[in-house]
Order: structure tokens, then C-alpha cells, then sequence
């Protein structure tokens, strides 16, 4: 079965592409998106994956869906398109990075430019009906992006992975502490943010780590 997926990607999951699992799932998605209105656009399911290559990866930020308000979703986890209002998630990593790194807030929400410096934006399910949060969870997606994030954890090294929440965490619990920076904290929503998001440092300490490292830290 062919997946439209970034070269280095599919390489690295031909396997998971061949699996009962992901033939259910590619088979659900392809009728939701011919019945429903879907987010993000059936061109963008991936585009986490062809901003930032497998040979790429530096940094992973593990969400949880995308958003499911109109014209906001664009394939990377708290990303937005250009022109969208900032949601409050996204609002509150803005505010953190000023904090942390005394850089002004954006008037884009567009987090390619992070995607295209070996941030990968993972959520943990890739598409979404609108106005329903969740409504395609548990149809197979978790399955693959657990694949996705033991191939980085396995297959690479110095790779920092940035978990908000208990759901990222829970959902990253398995990678290799030996050979990565593992960085948590409460998530950014309004709900949580102050009770650890705000003060964690999660951008300075990336840098820091990539550079001790001999790589080229994020520009935030």
C-alpha cells in the first residue's frame, strides 16, 4: 500500500504501513474524509513528517489531536495556519518562550519554521472531525505515532523529546531515558499551564542540551 510520506519516513515504516492495523485505518480515514468535513486537509495528514525528515529529527513535541475548529489545523501539533488566531495552548507556549528566552511573540502560529529545523511536531492522532475533539482516537493512529517514537528512541540518539501533559507522557513512557533528554512538565492549556508549564525553561534547556551536543540549537 502507498502512503504519501516524506522518503525517509516510509523507509523507516514500511513495516507499519503493511500492518492490519494501518490498512483498518487508512481505509477509516479515506470514508471520513469522503462523508465528513476532516482536519486538517487530506494534503497535510503528513506534513509533520515532510517538514522534518527522519535524518532530520532533533527535537519531538508529542500532541495529542489536531485542532478541530475551521481552518486551523495544518498537520504539526500546536500549530496553526497563517492568519489563524493563536489558540490558548498555543497562546501559553508564546508566553513561555518570551519568558524563557526574552524573544517577542509572533504574529504567526505557524510552526513549520520549527518543523524545518528538525522539529518534529508528532500528535498523537493525525486527523479529527470538526467540532469533535477525539472523535478519531482509538481507530489506529496511536498505534502508528507509538511506532513513529520508538524508531526515534531506538534507531537515533540526542534527540530531545518534550512531553506536556499526562498524555504525552504516558504516551512516551517508553523511551530511552540512556540516550535522550526527556523533558516534562504540566501541559501548556489554560487549565494546567500554572501549575509548571510557565517556569519549566523547556526551550533554553533544548538549547543548551543540542549545543553541549555539537548541534545547531532551535531558533524559537
Amino acid at each position: 500500500m502507498s502512503v504519501k510520506i516524506e522518503e525517509s519516513w516510509k523507509e523507516c515504516l514500511a513495516k507499519e504501513f503493511e500492518k492490519p492495523y494501518f490498512v483498518e485505518l487508512t481505509d477509516f480515514v479515506k470514508k471520513e474524509y469522503a462523508s465528513k468535513r476532516i482536519y486538517p486537509p487530506g494534503a497535510l495528514i503528513f506534513s509533520a513528517f515532510d517538514h522534518c525528515s527522519f535524518n532530520d529529527v532533533k527535537v519531538v513535541i508529542v500532541g495529542q489531536d489536531p485542532y478541530h475548529g475551521a481552518g486551523q489545523a495544518n498537520g504539526l501539533c500546536f500549530s496553526v495556519a497563517d492568519g489563524v488566531r493563536h489558540p490558548p495552548s498555543l497562546q501559553n507556549i508564546f508566553k513561555e518562550i518570551q519568558a524563557d528566552l526574552g524573544l517577542s511573540i509572533p504574529q504567526s502560529g505557524n510552526l513549520e519554521r520549527w518543523a524545518d529545523q528538525g522539529v518534529l511536531l508528532l500528535n498523537a492522532t493525525l486527523t479529527v472531525e470538526a467540532s469533535k475533539a477525539g472523535s478519531h482516537q482509538n481507530k489506529g493512529w496511536e498505534e502508528f505515532t507509538d511506532a513513529v517514537l520508538r524508531e526515534i528512541s531506538q534507531q537515533k540518539e540526542k534527540i530531545v523529546f518534550i512531553l506536556w501533559g499526562a498524555y504525552a507522557q504516558k504516551k512516551g513512557s517508553f523511551i530511552d531515558f540512556k540516550k535522550h533528554l526527556v523533558l516534562k512538565s504540566p501541559h501548556p492549556s489554560p487549565f494546567s499551564a500554572h501549575n509548571g508549564f510557565f517556569g519549566s525553561k523547556h526551550f533554553s534547556q533544548t538549547n543548551q542540551y543540542l549545543t553541549s551536543e555539537g548541534l545547531t540549537p532551535i531558533n524559537w
